[in-house]
């Protein structure tokens, strides 16, 4: 009680600071708490009756159970093989001394930069009933490649990088000096990796299939493009009830549903995982290299890798390809028809994705470091709950976040359907929780004498955090940065609820494309955002450079 008395008393002696914390547990709750509550509500209240006929169904409906069990083993295999994968890759990279590490680097991490269902489109161009692998090359007639196996392969593809990208870091904090410890008092290389090398990165292991698992339970392009009516999953279906029942109380139903799991893997990572750390970092120098690999296993490792590599650049060539031949399966003969179709029918969404993006992306990242700030340098009452409301929609599917949308700024006393500004809040509150995180762990490891330096010299708060305490986080804003605009070009099951007449994105038209089979337009839009993406990221990466420069001569 005490403790909570003199966090309201400095609050009251700081009116900033009041209102600043005020406006942001408003735009939490408002943006994050509220649509989730209606997505709730419209499952168990029906017609202002208290209900639940509709989670009834899931008993009844055989169509909402397949849902259900498809959607929870799917994200069960993709996550234990993408997390496999991803530290098989991550291992080559960081314990071997294989050639071509930068390029593995780079292809593996292209699918992240991608729109989702980037490896949906590649399959159908391969494996499809027109394919150029099943129908091309071996004159296969009734191949199918919609259903389990083909959402399994596109959402390897897709979330395995974001495995890799986790693994990485985990695998370079772990000294290689520890397993030469254990060679030294006679342990094998299987008995190294096993006994040292795999219990320290377990932590890493386990919460990298937590990430892959909730990626793949919430993933909502490529089951569309290819589960088919015969392999229902949860996302997907909670569109098409929707869209296509128009029932919102059944779509509200399933995507409180999809909500469980992804939670509940969220809540696992975040409250077990972290506590579960083993140090590795001793300070002292090291510069032994890897030896837990004989050189038959590093070629052979290195050639799974490559394998996987490759991969990623037949999915991207086909793309490429498929965006300049006629009609794919039928005539190959080179057209910029489909170029020709972004550049002039699609050319408003080519806009309006861009404005979109241009615009969150920065209020993405400034309240991002702004609730990192407060979460890490303040005292107030309530800062828990402002954490955790903030990261709260890290853990949200997107199709949940777009019908609470719906739900939620559809009447008043606040209407936003179809606007722009809906767009822009959703992806602000959806994106914003890698900042927060990415500059709490920055903000822990600077000295807080230094801002109090500055207030001592008289600086208030305000310009304390502009001209202090932001440019020492600059690495980590402009981090979220990069993954807030990565997101926002390449969204799709948020977003596609959120579009209209007057508003539209490049994803839902890739989708549309896809939908109405002109596989073609779909690539050519593919490539303009792949190429958009990478354009930002080169421009945010100069000014990261340039920053850097700059907080380097920072001096006290």
């Amino acid at each position: 009680m005490r403790a909570a008395k003199r966090q309201i008393e400095i609050l009251a002696r700081d009116p900033l600071l009041l209102a600043v914390v005020v406006v942001i547990f408003a735009a939490i709750a408002t943006f994050v708490v509220y649509p989730l509550a209606k997505v709730f509500l419209a499952s168990v209240l029906v017609r202002g009756t208290w209900t639940l006929e509709h989670y009834e169904l899931l008993t009844t409906r055989r169509l909402y159970r397949n849902a259900l069990v498809n959607s929870l083993q799917v994200a069960t295999f993709v996550g234990v093989v993408g997390t496999a994968l991803g530290f098989l890759i991550a291992f080559v990279v960081t314990r071997t001394d294989v050639p071509f590490k930068r390029v593995l680097h780079m292809l593996t991490l292209l699918p992240i930069i991608s729109p989702p269902f980037v490896g949906a489109i590649s399959i159908l161009f391969l494996f499809g009933f027109n394919g150029l692998v099943t129908k091309q090359l071996l004159q296969l007639q009734d191949f199918n490649i919609y259903g389990r196996w083909g959402v399994i392969a596109s959402q390897i593809f897709t979330f395995a990088p974001l495995a890799y990208l986790s693994l990485r870091g985990v695998l370079q904090s772990i000294s290689p000096t520890l397993e030469d410890a254990a060679f030294n008092i006679g342990a094998g290389k299987w008995q190294a990796f096993w006994k040292v090398t795999f219990p320290l990165a377990l932590p890493g292991i386990f919460s990298a299939f937590l990430v892959v698992f909730i990626e793949s339970i919430s993933d909502f392009g490529n089951p569309l493009v290819l589960a088919g009516a015969a392999f229902p999953m949860l996302a997907p279906q909670a569109y098409l009830e929707i869209t296509g029942s128009f029932n919102l109380a059944r779509g509200a139903m399933l995507a409180t549903i999809l909500l469980l799991p992804s939670l509940t893997a969220f809540a696992i990572q975040r409250y077990w995982v972290s506590r579960r750390q083993y140090v590795t970092v001793t300070g002292k120098p090291t510069a032994s290299t890897s030896k837990l690999v004989t050189p038959f296993a590093k070629w052979t490792l290195f050639g799974i890798v490559a394998s996987f590599a490759l991969l990623v650049v037949a999915f991207y060539a086909v793309i490429v390809v498929g965006a300049f031949t006629r009609v794919w399966g039928f005539d190959y003969s080179f057209t910029l028809q489909h170029m020709n179709y972004v550049f002039s029918v699609g050319l408003d969404s080519v806009r309006d994705t861009l404005l979109i993006a241009i615009v969150s992306t920065p209020v993405s990242g400034l309240l991002g470091m702004l609730i990192a700030f407060l979460v890490v340098r303040r005292t107030f009452p309530g800062k828990a709950a402002l954490e955790f409301g903030s990261i709260l929609s890290y853990a949200v599917p997107g199709t949940v976040v777009g019908i609470g949308y719906i739900l939620a700024f559809n009447a008043p006393p606040l209407i936003l359907t179809g606007t722009f500004a809906i767009l822009v809040l959703a992806f602000v509150f959806r994106y914003v929780p890698v900042g927060i995180q990415n500059g709490i762990a920055v903000l822990k490891q600077i000295d807080p004498s230094i801002e109090e330096a500055a207030q001592n010299l008289g600086a208030d708060g305000v310009t304390t955090f502009r001209k202090i305490t932001l440019p020492l986080i600059a690495p980590a804003f402009f981090s979220g940065l990069v993954y807030a605009f990565v997101r926002a070009m390449t969204a799709i099951s948020a977003a596609i609820f959120l579009v209209s007449a007057n508003w539209n994105l490049m994803t839902v038209q890739i989708l549309n494309q896809v939908g109405s089979g002109r596989l073609g337009v779909a690539a050519a839009f593919s490539i303009l955002t792949i190429v958009l993406v990478m354009i930002a990221i080169a421009i945010i990466g100069f000014l990261v450079e340039r920053t850097g420069k700059t907080t380097s001569t920072i001096r006290f």
